[in-house]
């Protein structure tokens, strides 16, 4: 019999709760500890699940014999140390989205993960989700030509008051790091990096990025993105060709199926249900790797998240946004 992937939950908010309801959909995993900076939360978390163990701290849980790899869930501003620290600790990580603050910092967290033979994947469950691999087979086999041209929102309405996440600047808030980094991923699955980034702002009291348009420009392509907190364009992405053009309705960055209009012809719908929640795709895509020993996955590679990175640096270098726990401007 082989033995469970053993799971350790950093952060108790409510992607955590998210991400442990699908693990529970898996019969090759169990989740065997949980730690937060709150003692109180991490036990009720614990008691919620049915976690065994329980820690008020990262050093904990990262030395707790139990846990084979981290799921860390906390805000962008705290994903650069804690997974150096578990890495370190010879746990394997997997790491929510945006990865860090900035491709400096993702360099640094896959250089040590090498060091210390370790599995580190960025947590973008967009690149592991069924509709989005059918939709790259349809755009590799030549279904919509050669790509010119993506599409891409994401707004969330709000208002969010001042002390939320989103508008904290000590916590990495604004729309381009928590939102925006799905149409530019959609963007870099179709399209690869660009040759320029040209990003415009509108700025929050705080000083976070409250609504972001970008323009990517590719040899012989374009794409036109934005994100924002205050409203904006519905949640869609458009990948067009020179022969049609695929349509990601509705959470496009969590889709369920896609539409293929080629020029001339009747739109055909394409189902690809995901699992769960959704994030049971990416926990599929660790779990595969760890069993055949990988220390890279091949559904989000090291190199795609320090390039979509890269892309959101050089707009915040260009919106002129730095949070105050960067070790140094862009």
């Amino acid at each position: 019999m082989v033995e469970p992937i053993r799971w350790g939950i950093l952060a108790t908010g409510n992607i955590a709760s998210t991400y442990v309801e699908d693990l529970a959909l898996l019969d090759d995993c169990k989740v065997t500890a949980v730690a937060s900076r709150s003692a109180e939360r991490a036990a009720a978390f614990a008691e919620k699940y049915r976690i065994p163990h329980a820690w008020d701290s990262v050093q904990a849980l990262a030395q707790d014999d139990e846990v084979d790899i981290v799921y860390v869930a906390t805000p962008h501003s705290h994903h650069y140390i804690p997974t150096i620290q578990l890495l370190e600790a010879g746990k394997h990580v997997l790491c929510e989205k945006a990865f860090a603050y900035n491709a400096s910092q993702v360099r640094t967290m896959f250089t040590v993960a090498k060091e210390h033979q370790r599995f580190l994947m960025e947590a973008m469950w967009t690149r592991c989700n069924p509709a989005i691999r059918e939709m790259r087979r349809a755009i590799k086999d030549g279904m919509i030509g050669d790509v010119i041209a993506v599409h891409g929102n994401y707004a969330l309405p709000g208002p969010f008051p001042p002390e939320h996440r989103l508008r904290n600047p000590e916590l990495a808030g604004g729309a381009l790091l928590d939102l925006g980094i799905y149409p530019i991923t959609l963007a870099h699955l179709a399209l690869g990096v660009p040759e320029s980034v040209h990003a415009e702002s509108m700025m929050s009291p705080e000083g976070v990025d409250e609504y972001t348009a970008l323009t990517l420009r590719y040899p012989n392509a374009i794409a036109q993105l934005s994100c924002s907190i205050i409203g904006g364009a519905a949640d869609e992405v458009t990948i067009s060709g020179t022969e049609g053009r695929i349509r990601l309705n509705d959470y496009a960055y969590r889709p369920s199926g896609y539409t293929l209009e080629r020029y001339g012809e009747q739109p055909r719908e394409f189902e690809a249900p995901y699992v769960g929640h959704g994030y049971v795709h990416e926990a599929l895509e660790v779990h595969r790797a760890l069993k055949q020993g990988r220390l890279e996955s091949t559904l989000v590679p090291p190199s795609s998240t320090i390039e979509v990175m890269e892309i959101m640096d050089e707009a915040r270098k260009q919106i002129g946004l730095h949070y105050p726990g960067e070790t140094r401007p862009l």
